[in-house]
Parts: structure tokens; sequence; C-alpha cells
């Protein structure tokens, strides 16, 4: 589980809030408790942003942002509710504030702690213990059980690292600051780094299964490639900036990722050209002034093994200088034949901090992966055909594919005042992927002869060199108009992005010495390295296998978050985007960049999103918004002609809660989700990369997420989602024939879908204390495997668990924990391949057997 402490740095230094108008209100107002002596430490100024909530989780928030140590007695705060903490204040003034008519007053000891406490006039137990000097002060660890000192019944609690468990009280995807989820009037979703180190999830494709209305459709078996809300979304972005380019396969590591945030819906108002479906952001680890360090290696089914590490912490005395190291090195087999996989990541970071109001980072990621091309089974008749999910079609003597991609990454944070702050990023991603594998053939065609079971093949190789570069500039900034708050952001943000594809070898045309019967493969494999070669020393789409796309949009967009009576918040912006996209293909590089110039294509066009939230009572929020995407369309058909921009609108309505003292929040949701001029691959066309508007697609739903704590003890993270996503228009013909999808239903889409996963961690039994454990179970039902709708994939249910035993070993903390995922081992699929590489019915991507895992970490 994530060191809490190394939370609480990167929580630091937050964007100032409110004006110094409601600073001077309150300090008139509010009577300061005495304090026995002041550290500087203590009388720096800070940025906070802490609601009105149970004292008891106000105290906890202000011990994380802050760095300090707390002590209270339980009951102490248990009945009492804080005071709003917003703006620039010294952790004194902020606990001033927070303990305003709450009749609790603290004392600052000699070494930095504060103690709690009621008046002394009432002559506590807690104060007199304190007097007496019996209380042991230690600074907060990560995850440190709840204190129980000398006096055991006294159940005292020491605050000073992060928020334990699955909470998750802000998501700045969603508006680009933190602004608390109960405040924000879209659907966003997060997944804490915890949840991912109690699943022991390696790619972002297994966090996501926490998140309703989320489905995987990856291409080749690799990582990336999800579908959200019925749509599939091919682009991940990174710390708020596009980090894949659509169409184009990668992976993300988990070794350096904080979280995973789905924000549901349109995003394009603030991101740009993004499906409707809903963006998928990767918070990245940052630098933290607390030190920390950890080292774990995992072992598991199909000879897994991973080291992972992590180290951090400040390289200056004066805390100017952080640094953080992490990364990871993954060495597996598969349940799959002839598959493997060997991946390492190294990601350092550096963050300098000249000043109070200012901090840059700079960020590397390093990814190196050689691995085999998987496409997975086929379909026969109107189901994945009734072989073992083992069997593979490619060959023990296919060459290794390989992925290597750089990222270089910097984060720009001023704050001019207490009200107004410039944010920039910028993002450079260099990729590089080949691979050669044999192809069902026709692959885009019916390759498999459903009665001799006999299935055509060849060998295919594709090469793609992806160059983007991305950045933005952001302003926000608060005031105060007639008795109204007011949130605004204004930005611009830019993209440029060139890809070089080549293709060789044969994907359409059959050798019929490669063909494999899929009942009995033995005999086929084997094949002669020569054969590989020989065929990727030509192509059959000569005069058009090399193929150049560019991507380039520029936006200026702006949002006003209105609050009203702390209750009521309105919001209201708008996107206006400047579009180039367009592909040259030829018989090489150089022709294709000749050619590129009469493709390219220019649009332009305004996305506007309103909303609006009501929060009754603290614990509950209503909300409900509208909103609208553009997305320029970087594809041509047969006949060299570009389409109209894609067109995505959506209205959603839903409420929000905080229960069990506001540790657990959940979010139930209504949508309904239009998207027009959807392009797909033209299966009539010779060019597999010939592309075709189908019309227009609806997605409608109800989601339910929930996320937080049900006691100290049990947490839990969990999904629903009922999806009724079908094709309303579709323009394709056939032979002057309209196909007819209307009404189908959209690919991988289940029209019911969910997960539960709850963790309990064993603390009122000292004889097991340190003992945490877990159970989940993900489960979809059927699923449509193409638009035409011809087979299906069957639904299923699948059921994790794990156990974690967690003890100390001098200054330091060691875990060891065991994995099992598909504990029934039942036989599912996950998904087919969306035409990218080869059609659904050629490529069904099975889901893993029962997998066992062990692991042990070290952190000090």
């Amino acid at each position: 589980m994530e060191n809490n402490e190394d939370h609480l740095g990167s929580r630091a230094k937050f964007a100032f809030g409110l004006c110094s108008v409601a600073a001077g209100l309150l300090a008139g107002s509010i009577a300061a408790p005495a304090v026995a002596s002041e550290t500087p430490a203590f009388a720096s100024p800070q940025s906070f942003d802490i609601p009105s909530q149970p004292l008891d989780s106000a105290l906890t928030e202000l011990a994380d942002r802050a760095g300090l140590k707390l002590l209270y007695h339980a009951d102490t705060a248990r009945q009492a509710r804080s005071h709003k903490v917003t703006g620039n204040y010294t952790p004194q003034q902020a606990l001033d504030i927070m303990l305003h008519d709450t009749g609790l007053s603290y004392r600052l000891t000699d070494d930095g702690a504060l103690t709690i406490e009621k008046p002394r006039t009432e002559f506590s137990t807690e104060s007199l213990l304190a007097e007496a000097g019996e209380f042991e002060l230690v600074k907060a660890e990560p995850e440190e059980k709840p204190w129980t000192g000398p006096v055991e019944q006294l159940d005292m609690k020491v605050l000073g690292g992060a928020l334990d468990g699955y909470a998750a009280v802000t998501a700045s995807t969603a508006m680009k600051t933190d602004t608390p989820i109960m405040e924000t009037p879209v659907s966003v979703q997060v997944v804490p780094r915890t949840v991912m180190d109690d699943q022991k999830v390696t790619r972002i494709t297994e966090a996501l299964e926490n998140v309703s209305g989320v489905r995987p459709q990856s291409s080749m078996g690799t990582g990336t490639g999800f579908i959200v809300r019925g749509f599939r979304n091919p682009s991940v972005y990174r710390n708020g900036l596009l980090a894949v380019p659509g169409g184009f396969r990668t992976e993300f590591d988990s070794a350096n990722i904080e979280s995973v945030e789905v924000l549901k819906g349109p995003a394009s108002i603030l991101y740009g050209r993004i499906e409707p479906g809903g963006l998928i952001n990767v918070n990245i680890k940052k630098p933290l002034d607390t030190p920390h360090y950890s080292l774990e290696q995992r072992f598991g089914s199909y000879n897994f093994y991973r080291t992972e590490w992590d180290a951090t912490g400040s390289i200056t005395d004066d805390k100017s200088l952080l640094y953080r190291f992490t990364g990871s090195y993954q060495n597996n087999e598969s349940f799959r034949d002839f598959v493997s996989n060997d991946r390492i990541l190294i990601s350092p970071s550096i963050t300098w901090r000249p000043t109070d109001a200012t901090d840059i980072t700079l960020n590397v990621e390093g990814v190196t992966q050689d691995y085999q091309a998987d496409y997975g089974i086929p379909a026969l008749g109107k189901r994945p055909a009734n072989i073992p999910i083992e069997r593979s079609f490619g060959d023990p003597n296919d060459p290794f594919d390989s992925l290597h991609k750089v990222l270089v990454s910097t984060e720009l944070n001023h704050r001019f005042n207490e009200d107004w702050a410039v944010h920039s990023r910028f993002l450079a991603n260099f990729s590089e992927q080949k691979e050669t594998f044999l192809n069902p053939t026709p692959a885009f065609g019916n390759a498999l002869n459903p009665n001799t079971g006999i299935l055509q093949r060849n060998v295919f190789s594709q090469h793609n060199d992806n160059e983007t570069y991305s950045t933005n500039l952001d302003l926000t900034g608060k005031f105060f108009i007639g008795g109204t708050q007011h949130d605004i952001l204004v930005g611009y943000d830019y993209f440029r992005g060139f890809s070089k594809y080549n293709t060789q070898g044969f994907y359409n045309n059959a050798n019929p010495a490669l063909d494999i019967n899929i009942y009995n493969p033995g005999p086929s494999y084997g094949i002669d390295p020569s054969v590989f070669s020989n065929a990727v020393s030509t192509t059959e789409l000569s005069g058009r296998n090399f193929s150049l796309f560019k991507n380039e949009w520029h936006g200026v967009y702006f949002h006003d978050h209105i609050t009203l009576w702390d209750k009521l918040h309105i919001l209201g912006g708008g996107r206006y985007d400047w579009a180039q996209t367009g592909r040259g293909s030829a018989g090489s590089f150089e022709a294709a960049e000749n050619a590129l110039p009469a493709a390219i294509r220019k649009d332009e066009g305004f996305s506007p999103r309103v909303g609006v939230l009501y929060q009754p009572w603290e614990w509950v929020s209503l909300f409900g918004n509208w909103t609208t995407s553009f997305g320029a369309n970087n594809g041509i058909s047969a006949t060299g002609e570009s389409f109209d921009p894609q067109i995505g609108e959506q209205f959603e309505a839903g409420i929000k809660t905080q229960l069990f003292d506001q540790r657990l929040t959940a979010t139930l949701a209504y949508y309904h989700l239009t998207l027009e001029n959807i392009l797909t691959p033209d299966l009539t066309a010779s060019d597999p990369n010939a592309r075709v508007a189908i019309g227009e697609q609806r997605s409608q739903g109800i989601e339910l997420d929930v996320l937080g704590q049900i006691t100290d003890e049990l947490s839990v993270i969990g999904s629903y989602a009922f999806t009724d996503a079908r094709i309303t228009k579709d323009n394709r013909t056939l032979n002057g024939v309209v196909q007819g999808y209307e009404g189908n239903r959209l690919t991988n889409v289940p029209e019911h879908s969910g997960s539960l996963w709850l963790r309990y961690d064993v603390k009122r039994y000292a004889p097991l204390d340190g003992l945490s454990f877990g159970i989940g179970t993900f489960a979809a039902g059927q699923r449509q495997g193409d638009n035409e709708n011809s087979f299906q994939l069957p639904g299923y249910v699948r059921l994790d668990a794990f156990t974690a035993y967690q003890w100390k070993v001098g200054d330091s903390k060691l875990t060891a924990q065991f994995n099992i995922r598909n504990l029934l081992n039942k036989t599912y699929y996950e998904s087919t391949d969306p035409d990218a590489n080869v059609a659904p019915r050629n490529g069904i991507y099975p889901g893993a057997p029962l997998t066992a895992m062990g692991s042990i970490r070290l952190e000090y």
C-alpha cells in the first residue's frame, strides 16, 4: 500500500484560494486559541481549500496538507464539525478557523506536535495525561494503525499522513482544478494508487475495470484502446495532455502512476479532440519533499517476474529541489502459446521550487518492450471457436515485435497572489513500433473455413513512427461579485503530431503453405525463419504502403464556476477549435510527404458546456449538464475523399453523495449521448486504411460508481452500468444497397456490467494486526462481436482475491501479499479487435485463466 506521508507532499503547494477580503472577515470574527509556542514551519503560509465537514475528517486533511503531527482523543472531535478553510493561511490560522465555535483549543509542543483538547477548565483526562507527559507523540507514517499508547482505552489518534484507503476528494481532470467532486457538475471517477496496489495492477487496462461504462478493446493484445459509454476511445491523456495519438497503440506501465481518472462524456471543451464517450487521464507520480523509498518483487504464474521501485525526497536542505525515480522491469510468458513479454520502464523526475509561489517539474519516461503480437482466436458461427483459449495461430519462430517510446514533460505553476495563478504543461512523445506476425488472410474477410477448420494465413509486417508535441497555458482565478463566488479558467492548448506508417508483406492474399487447422495446429508449427524475411521484402500495396499522417489543432477555452449560497454551483464555458488533419500515401515516405498537402483538411468549430449542481446538504448533490464535442476526422475514403468532423452531444443528470463521515463517495448518473460521422474501416476496399462514415450512433444508460471507506476497516470500490448503445443511422452501402445496420448494438458493449472490490483491514484484534484481505468480482453481460451483430461474446463473472500481511522491521515496513485473478478459473472473452488489424471475427481476445501472483515490498 502506498506511503501516505508521500502523498502528503504531492498535495502540498496548492493554487491559492479565496481573496484576502474573506481572510479579513474571518480574522475579524474569530478569536484564536492560545498557543504555547510557534515554529517557523508552523508559521509558513500555505494554500488551503478544506470544505466544512466532520471535524475528524477536516483535521486529517489539514494534517495531510500542512505536514503536521496531530494528537487528539477520538471523542474530542467525534461530534464536532469544522468551518470551511479556503485561502492562503499559515497552518495555525487554518486551525484557528477550523476550530472556531467548536469549544476546542490546541497546544504546540516543543517537538512541533499539536494536541487538540477541550478547554482546560473541563479538567479532561487527556489534558491531565498530556501534562504528565504520558503521550508518545510519533509522526504518523503511512497506514499507521490507530494509536493505542499507554492507555489503550482512550482510543487516541495520531495524524500526519494522507488519507489512507480508497478515498478521493477531488479530481482535477473534470475542471483542471482541485474542485471537490461533490461540487463538480459532471461525472468523474478516480482509481487511486491504493486500489492498484491491492489488485496488483501492471497496466491501466486492469485499473479501469473498476470504473462503470469502461471496457477494454485492445488490438493485437496491447494495453490501450478502450470503450467509454459505448464509444471506442484509442487516446489516453497523461497529466492532462494527449500521450497516445488516435489509432496507434502503446503501453502504460503502472509503476509511475499515481492515479487514473475518467471524465465521462464529451471532454473536448478543455482537452481538444477527444472521443465523446469520455477521457482517460493518467496522473504521474511527482517528487515529494518527504523521503520515501520502496522496492517490490513480484512473481507468479506463467513465469511472471516483476521488479518495481520508487525513490523520492529532497536534494537540498531547504527542500527547494526535489527528485523522484520510479521504474519497473517485467518479464513473463503467457497462457497463450508462443506469447511473451519483456518490458522495462524508467522514469526520473525533478522539481524546482525557486520561491513559495513557483514550482517547475521535469519528467522523463522511457519504455522499451519486446513482445509477440497476438490477435487471439476466430469466431465460428455465432460464438468464439470452441477451442482451448491458450491456442495460438502464430508460430514459435515468429520474430519478436518491439515498442520503444520516450516521453519528456514539464509542468510550471506560478501563483501571482492569493487568487490568481498560471499553469503550463508540455509533453513531447517519441515512439516507434515494429510488428511482424502471421495474419489471418484476408485479414478483414473470411479467413476461416467453418466446415474444415482451416485458417488461411500469410506474413504481414507494420512499422509506425510517431512524433507528437502538446502544450497548454491556463490562467485560473477567484473573485466575488455581488455575493457570488467565481472560479474561472481561461486557457489555450496546442497539439501537433506526425505519424509515419509502413506496411510490408500480405494481409489480403493467403499463402496456402501457411494454412493451419484450428483443431490440430501442431503440424503447421515451426515455420522456417526465411519465410518471414522473404515475405516482408515485398508488399501487395505497391505504391500505397507508405503513409504520413498529420494532426494539428489548437484551441482557446474558458469556463466560470459560479457558487451561490455555498449550495448552488453553476458551470458555463466553451471552446473554439482550429484543426488540420490529413494523410498522404505513396510508394515511399518522401512521396507520401509530397502528397500530404493536397490531402489536408481544415475544420473549426465551437463546443459549449453548461452544468448546474445543487447541494442541499453537504452529503448530497444533484447535478446536470449539457455538452458537445468537436473532433476532426483524420481518415480518407477508398476514393481519397475526406470526411466531415465528428460531432458529439450529451445530456446528463445525476446525484452524488458522501456517506460515513464523508469517507465514501458515490455517483449515480443517467446520460444520453449521440455521435455523428463516425469512421470505421471500409471492408469493401482493398486498402486496409480506407475508412467510411457509418452515420450516427447513440448511447444512453445509467451508471453507478462507489469509492471510499465504510468503516476504518472496510474499504470498497464498485461500479454498475446499464448501457444501451446502438447504431441509429447507417450510410454505408454495398453495391448500391444500404447495409441496414440501424438498430444494431455497438461492438463489445454489454447491456449490463459491473464490479465490486472489498478490502478489510484487521485492526481490532491484536494478534492479527497488520493482516488485510480482499475479494472482488468483475462481470459483463453478452456483447456483440461486430457492428453486423453476426456473433456474440458470452457474458461472464470473474472472481479475484488477495491477502496481505504487513509488519515493521526496524524503521522499515515489509509487506507480503498474495493475489489470485480468476479464482474460479472461468473461461471468458474480453473483447474483439476493433477492425484495426484484423476483422472482429478473426480477432477475439480471451481472458486469462486462474493466475496467481506473490509479492514482497520493502518501504522505508
